[in-house]
């Protein structure tokens, strides 16, 4: 299971799309809140996040994440329209980033190939 976890539906709606298509399931969250709820029923394999999120935003979850043994380890792909390229957000468990505005279903697959176990 992937959980996407992006405030603009139809974006996460993307996202999903390119998952299910290497034919992996994936979750929808609209907040954060909602995506640590459902970490309740199952560990995602990896984690496409929005930073931007309303309510609690995507740092906040990122540090959540971190601060248990079992979800530091989940691979997260931040998606956003935020340039990240100056900043190493590697001790979150990011392994990459995607802009919102320029990637492909192709480079979400690609991550999806490589962290999904």
């Amino acid at each position: 299971m992937i959980f996407v976890i992006d405030n603009d539906f139809l974006m996460a709606k993307c996202v999903k799309c390119a998952v299910k298509k290497l034919d992996k399931e994936a979750r929808i969250f609209s907040d954060a809140i909602d995506a640590m709820d459902g970490l309740g029923d199952e560990l995602p394999e990896m984690i496409f996040l929005e930073i931007l999120l309303t309510g609690p935003d995507g740092f906040t979850l990122l540090n959540e994440l971190v601060s248990y043994s079992d979800t530091a380890r989940i691979p997260i792909v931040i998606v956003s329209t935020i340039d990240f390229s100056q900043v190493d957000l590697s001790n979150y468990g990011v392994v990459g980033v995607l802009n919102k505005e320029t990637m492909m279903p192709e480079e979400i697959q690609d991550y999806v190939k490589k962290y999904a176990k």
